[in-house]
């Protein structure tokens, strides 16, 4: 049962982040050893996730989000708190009761022929029952956890107060998170998600994105009983992922399930548009036709036109194996600040992709796992703010399909399903096609054979193109000395001017100087923004 207390939460939450702080602190300034430190780690995601179960409320969904980060936590904090998305405990019936009279305005017997008592679903916003209508269909309905909207609001107090001291006191490096930008994306989502009629409009929209497909199933939404607590939807019966022996059962293989799976969601990943953020194994379900079946949609995000032509770019160069056109999407998406190590970049994809790890004995299997860890630790890759929600999806698929299909290749699964989708984009296919011939060996060596015929030809470019930025360097160099000259000559003349007695002498040395002063600012700002341009270039 969740804390309603304002006081009591802040009080709780509070004390829960800055024991963690000092606990960080301290064992920074003891020096104490690695192997502390995962002590450390351990014990901190054991306390934070025994404090999430007893608030629920928004630490349910901080823990869930951070449970996809390691690439930014240590594995011994992440370790703990991976189970938060599926044993959140259920609210009072009596509540939840209290919660339908007051959205319908009467009592839920005079829309609902039965209800069971016991939710079949339980999360950290809402739950989902199991009901009858008056006509006899059988539906899903979520209702919004009891008073969450105020415990919700209490927490992101609490947050924000958090975020403001981890902002200026944590020793984060740069860029490598930014609190207050994330705090506004969770802020955003989980408002979006306290509505119900938002989510309901997210389930339409799918539903009518998928509504020609026949792998894809998603539930009807009777709108006409749906308000801002309550959805209420179509009852399918499915298969989840983790019931392996149901799904060995089903007419179709493991590895053709997976791929059915990866077909729903890489689109989502590669087109600018929403995105299911939220596809744990209870929210996607089998069909005993085995079609995919997508429920709860309270969790989206959403991808831009320009990250999703760097996202399309990315996949197909590693489908091709085209390893510096995976790090130049890679940059351009900031995954990584620095191109200045893209050659150990690209030597270092090309080792993962092409990894093999049923050539392993099975004694090998944990130095492997962790020389892996200290080479994926070691790369300069961050995940961007944006992309939190993304990256959760993706991880969580990922799990999905290896669940389904452990002895398959991500990457071999997903080839078909990606050049079965380029057949649809027109001209991206072509580009795609001509990417992939680039990065053939024969034509390498065709493209290598060329370049070392133009090297002349380019270099006298490059010896051109460096003269003239000489050249307009030196302009701008030689017109900034010329206006401190000027200004130099005009001081002269204002003190000439005054010991003289001589008025127009000083006022003309006057406005010399004060001309040429400005001349002399604008040459330095310009010559500054040259040099800034240049170095960026080079």
């Amino acid at each position: 049962m969740a804390v309603k207390s304002k006081w009591k939460r802040m009080y709780k939450v509070l004390s829960l982040f800055f024991s963690i702080f000092l606990k960080i602190y301290w064992c920074k300034l003891s020096k104490k050893p690695e192997a502390e430190w995962d002590k450390l780690w351990i014990e901190i995601g054991k306390k934070f996730r025994k404090t999430s179960f007893e608030l629920e409320g928004l630490l349910i969904k901080i823990g869930q989000i951070l449970s996809i980060r390691s690439d930014l936590l240590p594995s011994g904090f992440i370790n703990q708190i991976q189970d938060l998305t599926d044993k959140v405990p259920p609210s009072n019936w009596n509540e939840i009761e209290k919660q339908l009279e007051n959205e319908w305005g009467e009592k839920p017997e005079f829309h609902l022929q039965s209800i069971e008592k016991h939710s079949i679903a339980s999360a950290s916003i809402g739950e989902v029952y199991k009901g009858v209508l008056k006509g006899g269909t059988v539906v899903a309905i979520k209702v919004q956890r009891p008073h969450i909207q105020s415990i919700i609001q209490t927490d992101f107090r609490t947050l924000a107060i958090i975020i403001w001291f981890a902002d200026r006191f944590v020793p984060v490096p740069k860029g490598f998170i930014h609190f207050n930008v994330l705090f506004k994306e969770l802020k955003q989502v989980i408002e979006q998600e306290l509505d119900f009629q938002k989510e309901m409009k997210t389930l339409l929209h799918f539903k009518k994105r998928y509504q020609s497909s026949d792998i894809v199933k998603i539930p009807s939404v009777y709108t006409e009983l749906c308000t801002p607590k309550i959805l209420v939807m179509e009852w399918i019966e499915g298969i989840r992922i983790t019931n392996e022996q149901q799904i060995d059962q089903l007419p179709f293989s493991r590895e053709e399930l997976a791929k059915r799976l990866m077909s729903v969601f890489l689109p989502q990943w590669l087109e600018p548009g929403m995105f299911h953020a939220d596809p744990h194994p209870g929210n996607i379900l089998f069909s005993v036709d085995g079609k995919v079946i997508l429920l709860d949609f309270g969790m989206v995000g959403e991808i831009s036109k320009k990250d999703a032509i760097y996202f399309q770019h990315l996949i197909g160069s590693l489908l091709a194996k085209d390893y510096a056109k995976a790090v130049e999407s890679l940059y351009y998406l900031e995954f990584i600040h620095s191109q200045k190590d893209s050659r150990t970049m690209e030597r270092l994809l090309a080792e993962l992709v092409s990894f093999d790890p049923t050539q392993l004995k099975e004694a090998d299997l944990l130095a492997l796992k962790l020389e892996m860890n200290d080479v994926i630790q070691a790369l300069p890759i961050q995940v961007p703010t944006r992309f939190v929600f993304l990256g959760r999806a993706v991880v969580t698929i990922e799990g999905n399909i290896q669940q389904l299909a452990p002895d398959q290749e991500l990457l071999e699964l997903g080839k078909p399903v990606f050049m079965k989708w380029l057949q649809t984009q027109g001209r991206n296919k072509w580009s795609f096609l001509w990417q992939w011939t680039q990065s053939q060996p024969l034509f390498k060596i065709i493209h290598s054979a060329t370049e070392f015929l133009q090297l002349p030809k380019k270099y006298e470019m490059v010896k051109e193109t460096e003269q003239r930025r000489h050249f307009q360097f030196t302009m701008l160099e030689n017109n900034k000395k010329h206006c401190f000259q000027l200004v130099l000559v005009g001081f002269i003349g204002i003190g000439f001017g005054i010991a003289s007695s001589q008025a127009i002498m000083w006022q003309l040395s006057g406005g010399l100087t004060f001309i040429s002063a400005i001349g002399y600012i604008v040459c330095g700002y310009r010559l500054k923004k040259w040099m800034k341009y240049m170095q960026e270039t080079r």
